[in-house]
């Protein structure tokens, strides 16, 4: 049985091996570059100046803003692609008209590069676009979504767009592995849909929407890409976000900050993941 055990655990570190060392050089040893460079105040031949680097960040009016609006952005768009990616995949649970060409069509905007989405969205919400000509049409003066607050609504529908489709599929995973028995057992006791969606549906998905709610948090601070296509460098102040400070701290090469936002960012994501697998963790318990 010990040769047994360690033969598997032999053949098991031969596959990890080489994962491990990619994860480490391309992404554990630059993370902890990036730490020790926020506390130096150089690159190269910097010296030790502990957390001064971030009190200046905190300090700085473009980082608050970046931040705020990070944070706003996910507080908004999470709870929305939650309630958005259930509804439809409860929506295409059931045995409606077309449902397969629905499948296809919520799972398009995952395959499509995110250069033609950013087009597709400019050509809409241009001053000359799509969207302002309908409403000049129907006597609506036009908005210049891009330059004032309205950039939100378009960032955030670009974000509900392009990933909605992941979430459905999960959660339409999520509802085909419960076993249809406990709903007709809960109708035949007299439970209506409310109680057998809060009883059946939200307890056997609890596990799926965990994973949903993270990859969301994720994918929320990783909307820089469409945001800086659709606005550029510094686009409207409601819509700069962390990466954009990043980036821009980047071509001014200014390491020391951008690696001191990033360990921030790198922070606060790593708060909010722990929270909820505590959240999730208590609600299992409950649940036993």
């Amino acid at each position: 049985m010990k040769n047994l055990l360690r033969k598997d655990a032999s053949a098991a570190m031969m596959f990890l091996v080489p994962s491990g060392v990619g994860f480490s050089l391309f992404y554990l040893i630059p993370f902890i570059m990036g730490v020790v460079y926020s506390l130096m105040d150089s690159t190269v031949g910097g010296h030790f100046v502990g957390l001064d680097n971030y009190r200046e960040l905190l300090a700085s009016g473009s980082f608050r803003k970046a931040a705020s609006n990070t944070m706003f952005f996910s507080a908004v768009s999470v709870p929305l692609m939650l309630v958005l990616s259930l509804g439809m995949a409860l929506l295409l649970n059931q045995n409606i008209y077309l449902r397969k060409w629905l499948r296809t069509a919520y799972v398009l905007p995952l395959v499509v590069p995110v250069a033609s989405i950013v087009f597709i969205w400019q050509i809409l919400f241009d001053w000359n676009g799509s969207l302002n000509a309908w409403l000049n049409h129907f006597g609506i003066s036009r908005v210049d979504w891009m330059k004032t607050d309205a950039a939100r609504v378009v960032v955030i529908a670009v974000y509900l767009w392009k990933n909605i489709g992941y979430n459905v599929i999960l959660l339409l995973a999520g509802l085909q592995q419960i076993p249809k028995d406990y709903y007709e057992t809960a109708k035949v006791e007299g439970a209506g849909r409310f109680r057998q969606f809060r009883s059946i549906t939200m307890v056997y998905l609890t596990s799926t929407l965990f994973f949903v709610v993270i990859m969301s948090i994720i994918n929320s601070f990783k909307v820089f890409r469409e945001t800086y296509l659709i606005a550029g460098d510094y686009p409207h102040d409601s819509i700069y976000m962390m990466q954009h400070y990043m980036n821009n701290m980047f071509l001014s090469l200014d390491v020391q900050k951008l690696t001191a936002a990033s360990v921030l960012m790198f922070g606060c994501i790593l708060l909010i993941v722990l929270g909820l697998f505590l959240l999730e963790r208590r609600h299992r318990r409950y649940m036993e």
